[in-house]
């Protein structure tokens, strides 16, 4: 074994990680594990593969990074087989990766700058992840991800378009733009683009680019270029995944989140009129603290009303020292049960979304040799009578049927 990467949490993490496996290029019997700090589940998995690894490879150096090692190194650093603890700037930095480089964890809130990495290939996988910002100026109550990424921070526009040009050179043929708040992208640039002016101009600088996707979006900073390219650009994927969190005024307010429940189902039908039959997607908390029965019933009739047919539902899970770690818990088992509901209601909207596919053309970005996702994100197989398909190929294909979570479909 030369370099092994365990990966946890967000698309920014995934493309961290390749910067990562590019700098670390010389080392050997080394395992780097990038951790992430969103939900005390998320560290629990990492511990369990940091343990894991040290098992199974006892001779091997591990070195750990992420959210959840910026935060708290200590606690990392005593687990069994962890040599290194790196910071989340620190782990970017070609010198951190010197065989005899030491722990480094520098203070993330003084970071003014990111710095900008080529990125050539993401191992295993049909579609690219390109960094546009990082860290978050906002402070929901639940959240403890700014102290891990710092404040925000957005990459040059042209620097954004060289690695998404050596991408598609690659031949990647569909690019996710992540971040931590891809929506907060910006102030701080010569100018203050907004993300839908960055995203205009990094389509016309990369015109050999098919597809063009957004990760996650706060509801409340969408701009009117970003509206005008959802109605008009092609190459813009029809998927809209937006960061609603709750479905209730007050448990928002609760949150600190910057948009209410109605914003939200503005937005949804403002895209819907825009680009009719969008893939609307939203992250969402159950059990929030203070969250009683009513106010949980506000948010599942959210998701009914606004049909998400992509729902990724957290239970919450409390984060330490955040304001919402203060406020009157609602039990676990609560949580799990009202997280179970959300899904439902987003697996009954993603049915009748799906069966809407039905008899059209699509265009899927094969990630295995037997489907992938169409431009609206919808999962889609293959018939079995269809010739295999080579991952990262854009395939016509005709939906010919509708399962519960997927999409049946043969060459067009």
């Amino acid at each position: 074994m030369t370099v092994d990467i365990l990966t946890f949490g967000c698309r920014l993490n995934t493309y961290e990680s390749e910067v990562m496996r590019g700098h670390a290029a010389a080392l050997t019997n080394t395992i780097i594990v990038n951790t992430c700090a969103v939900t005390a589940e998320a560290e629990r998995q990492a511990r369990q593969a940091i343990r894991r690894a040290h098992r199974e490879n006892p001779g091997a150096a591990i070195v750990v990074t992420g959210c959840a090692a910026q935060i708290n190194p200590e606690t990392w650093a005593t687990l069994p087989g962890v040599t290194r603890i790196l910071g989340n700037e620190d782990k970017l930095k070609p010198e951190s990766w010197l065989p005899d480089a030491p722990s480094a964890v520098s203070d993330i809130m003084a970071a003014r700058e990111t710095a900008a990495h080529l990125v050539t290939e993401f191992a295993g996988r049909a579609r690219a992840f390109v960094q546009v910002q990082q860290g978050c100026d906002h402070r929901c109550t639940f959240c403890v991800i700014p102290f891990g990424r710092g404040p925000n921070r957005s990459v040059p526009i042209g620097a954004i378009a060289e690695q998404v040009r050596t991408l598609a050179a690659s031949g990647y043929r569909e690019v996710v733009l992540t971040g931590v708040d891809i929506a907060s992208y910006g102030p701080d640039l010569p100018g203050r683009p907004t993300l839908g002016q960055m995203a205009r101009r990094l389509l016309a600088a990369v015109p050999e680019l098919p597809r063009l996707r957004l990760s996650s979006i706060d509801p409340a900073a969408i701009d009117d270029d970003l509206w005008r390219l959802i109605e008009h650009e092609p190459r813009l994927m029809p998927h809209l995944h937006l960061s609603m969190q709750a479905g209730s005024d007050l448990i928002l307010k609760r949150m600190k989140r910057r948009h209410l429940r109605q914003q939200g189902l503005d937005i949804i039908a403002r895209a819907r009129a825009l680009r009719p039959g969008i893939g609307i997607g939203a992250d969402l908390i159950a059990g929030f603290p203070t969250e009683t029965d009513d106010l949980f019933a506000e948010t599942l009739a959210f998701v009914q009303q606004a049909e998400i047919p992509y729902v990724h539902v957290f239970p919450y899970s409390e984060r330490p020292g955040t304001p919402a770690a203060r406020m009157p818990a609602v039990p676990v088992p609560v949580r799990r049960e009202r997280a179970a509901r959300l899904r439902e209601a987003g697996a009954a909207a993603a049915r009748t979304y799906l069966a809407s596919q039905v008899g059209r053309t699509v265009t899927v970005l094969a990630e295995t040799a037997t489907g992938g996702h169409s431009e609206h994100f919808a999962p889609v197989r293959f018939a079995a009578t269809s010739a295999a398909a080579t991952p990262g190929q854009l395939l016509a294909a005709r939906i010919t049927a509708a399962h519960p979570d997927h999409l049946l479909a043969e060459p067009a």
